[in-house]
């Protein structure tokens, strides 16, 4: 096409000016992308700081200290929910730890090893042993453990007020990632909490779920809420709003940074194609005299920021990810650090976002040279 080829003339005619707006154009799609992926990856960070070993809703009696029944209807609202990727009936229960010289507050959820598995996955976090909750097994945190010289297979001592003190043995030490966690979480099996609080079989203290959305949490625990009389429906979001309010102000800085990072690059783009054909207003008017129509001078500036934008949008990718691999790099041996996680969803939509607007700033000097009059031009020379 004659337009393309007078565009990629008038490029490569000034190649220091190609190379800056093309160089624009990459920083700024590559400061997207690296502040998107971010404040992305930041936030699945903290959500699975906060979330990642606990249920996103639970259902348990209105009255605290009050056992919850399992039943059908509550099995049937549960199983009908799309995206619910576990379910746990669970009975807490506080206990107490004994060495003979120090007494360890313990919270001790009791159920089944496979449903507690997928709400606190505590076999891929297993510092040693392999979790087992048969009758007279208990895991434990990493803290507990090292603070009290506790290994797998030691007896550990303990009571709940109600009765004489068990002694249970460790089959498992796990690392929740939490020092508070690590140090007062301990998990049985169903028997041991049911005797001691004294529960038919079919009573728990809580049921607890997670869903594959953890973000659509409060939703599903608003519908529940609606289905189930008589009981309490609470989620993760509600009792972590200040968690959600640090988040969402993430959000909104980082879509703040992105929209001026465009403007810039919006901003650079159009003014230099301005200048472009202010500077190729001799070679238009003559092209125009000749009986090119006003569409297709229009279309040379089209063609120009097409190319320009391609070639800095995918600079700019490139220069996204070594970011990201440096980032990552980094900040490894360090204990804030976290791996960015490039999504390539957010990349298509960066780069696509950022050749609308090489697109867009095209408007401006092809409308102004679609209105140069030909003779005009050549006589002021």
């Amino acid at each position: 096409m004659l337009s393309l080829r007078i565009a990629w003339r008038f490029l490569t005619t000034s190649k220091a000016q190609s190379l800056l707006i093309v160089g624009g154009i990459a920083v700024g799609i590559a400061v997207q992308v690296f502040v998107g992926s971010l404040i992305t990856s930041l936030q699945s960070n903290l959500v699975e700081q906060t979330i990642g070993s606990s249920p996103h809703v639970t259902i348990a009696d209105p009255q605290e200290g009050k056992p919850v029944a399992y039943s059908d209807l509550t099995r049937r609202v549960i199983n009908a929910t799309p995206g619910v990727t576990a379910i746990a009936p669970v009975r807490q229960i506080s206990a107490l730890y004994s060495n003979g010289s120090d007494r360890v507050p313990l919270s001790v959820t009791g159920g089944l090893l496979n449903d507690l598995d997928k709400i606190y996955q505590l076999r891929a976090k297993a510092a040693s042993g392999v979790p087992d909750l048969a009758a007279g097994r208990i895991v434990i945190g990493l803290d507990l453990a090292q603070k009290y010289g506790l290994a797998v297979g030691d007896p550990m001592r303990v009571s709940t007020g109600s009765g004489a003190p068990v002694t249970l043995r460790v089959s498992s030490i796990v690392d929740f990632g939490s020092s508070a966690a690590n140090l007062r979480l301990a998990f049985t099996g169903p028997d041991f909490p049911q005797g001691a609080l004294g529960l038919r079989s079919d009573q728990y203290t809580a049921i607890q779920t997670r869903i594959s959305d953890p973000f659509k949490a409060k939703a599903v625990a608003a519908d529940w809420q609606q289905t189930l009389i008589g009981v309490k429906v609470s989620d993760w979001q509600s009792e972590n709003k200040d968690l959600l309010t640090a988040l969402n102000s993430q959000s909104a800085s980082s879509y703040m940074i992105q929209a001026f990072v465009l403007v810039a690059v919006a901003l650079g783009i159009a003014s230099t194609l301005a200048i472009s054909a202010v500077q190729k207003t001799r070679q238009i008017g003559i092209l125009k005299a000749l009986g090119m129509a006003d569409s297709d001078t229009a279309r040379v500036f089209v063609w120009q920021s097409a190319i320009l934008g391609a070639g800095g949008t995918s600079l700019g990718v490139g220069l996204g990810w070594f970011l990201i691999a440096g980032f990552t790099f980094g900040t490894a041996g360090s204990a804030s650090g976290f791996p960015i996680v490039l999504q390539p969803s957010f990349v298509a939509l960066s780069a696509a976002v950022g050749m609308l607007v090489a697109m867009l700033s095209s408007i401006i000097p092809s409308r102004a040279t679609g209105r140069l009059d030909p003779i005009e031009v050549i006589q002021n020379g």
